[in-house]
């Protein structure tokens, strides 16, 4: 069977490859600072957020493939229930780095799935992670290692990179904490074989 990955993520469709789910990638273009922005203004928690995103990346994508499950995917970082999103600029990368340092957050990862433009199916999944202590100099170093384009596009930390090396501890699946929940994709997909 094969399905629709409705995200520019390569490192969700690496872990779909890993697994063998055959997969096309159709990007959705969804404005996520917009739906961000709205949905914050109606005070929504940061998992809502990641719910609302990946369901209507999946969603508008469906709709202009019938019969085809289509699987939408967003991760949001929660700090004392704030949301933080992917940084715009390398100084917004730092500003977020320095936010996290030392302390305690959640990395909420939803999957979903959608058939003819209705969503039929979605899991959200949250990570706790604890920043180490560093200081500015170090977390300049860290990020002076990663291209801007992939700080941009991933976020301030990539787990199956250098990242690992920022953490006190990581409760939670690593493939969730990389973006896709893949054990309960996989139980999806293969009931919806059935």
């Amino acid at each position: 069977m094969k399905i629709i990955l409705a995200s520019k993520s390569g490192v969700r469709k690496k872990i779909l490859d890993k697994y063998k789910i055959n997969s096309d990638v159709i990007v959705s273009n969804v404005d996520e600072d917009e739906v961000k922005k709205s949905l914050l203004a109606e005070k929504a928690s940061p998992s809502i957020i990641s719910k609302n995103l990946a369901e209507l990346k999946s969603i508008k994508v469906s709709r202009n493939h019938p019969d085809i499950l289509v699987l939408g995917a967003d991760s949001v970082i929660s700090h004392n229930n704030n949301l933080i999103s992917k940084p715009r600029s390398r100084e917004e990368a730092l500003k977020i780095l320095k936010i996290l340092n030392g302390s305690k957050h959640y990395l909420i990862s939803s999957v979903c799935f959608s058939k003819n433009g209705s969503m039929i199916w979605n899991y959200t999944d949250q990570s706790e992670l604890k920043m180490k202590n560093f200081r500015e100099n170090e977390l300049l170093d860290y990020l002076n290692k990663i291209e801007t384009k992939t700080l941009l596009a991933y976020g301030v930390y990539q787990v199956e990179a250098d990242g690992l090396s920022l953490f006190e501890y990581i409760k939670g699946d690593q493939n969730s904490i990389m973006g896709l929940p893949i054990k309960q994709i996989i139980n999806y997909i293969n009931e919806h074989k059935k």
